[in-house]
């Protein structure tokens, strides 16, 4: 009797996971092409490797950051910003305000848009998306805020998607979501 009811509730998860993705074609998984290293801090030198993959942008980056206190990072988006790279950041509002190291306001002063996202609890996201509508595209994703504690005092990952337009679709699809709904930072 056991086994049937984890039979049952296996087949009534996927009858569910199968219609709801097909009520969101966005949901569809996206075949995994181009390059996917992935980076494990205290060990990689994660923050080299974001700065790097901000250095090959060409057109555009977009950030979601949950925090952002890295001034090494932050002075690599002022660096592509300064070369005619259109840099847009959003991050979360209420980390913004209780965290005095946050780099959003140094990045507005150097003409760079940043947003603050103020309708979710926490707009927990910490993405870089370059050059989005290109075959030459770059996501980079994972747990790692954008800050020095992340390279040197936690454990954390991140997954760098290269050439893999189809994902980095989503990501700048999302990102625009999200912009939508975010709120102008001010010099």
């Amino acid at each position: 009797m056991n086994r049937l009811v984890k039979i049952a509730g296996f087949v009534l998860w996927a009858s569910f996971a199968v219609s709801a993705h097909a009520l969101d074609p966005s949901a569809q998984p996206i075949l995994s092409q181009g390059a996917l290293p992935a980076a494990f801090a205290p060990w990689d030198n994660v923050e080299k490797i974001i700065i790097d993959e901000i250095g090959t942008a060409k057109k555009q980056i977009l950030v979601q950051a949950y925090l952002l206190t890295s001034k090494t990072i932050s002075g690599a988006l002022i660096a592509a910003h300064r070369l005619g790279v259109d840099v847009q950041v959003m991050v979360d509002a209420e980390q913004l305000s209780k965290v005095a190291s946050s780099t959003a306001h140094e990045l507005v002063k150097a003409g760079v848009r940043v947003w603050k996202e103020t309708k979710y609890q926490s707009a927990h996201n910490k993405i870089i998306v370059i050059d989005a509508e290109t075959p030459h595209s770059t996501v980079i994703t994972g747990s790692y805020n954008f800050t020095w504690t992340e390279q040197h005092r936690n454990a954390e990952n991140i997954l760098i998607s290269r050439n893999n337009p189809d994902l980095t679709a989503r990501y700048f699809s999302n990102w625009n979501k999200h912009l939508l709904e975010a709120d102008s930072l001010k010099k």
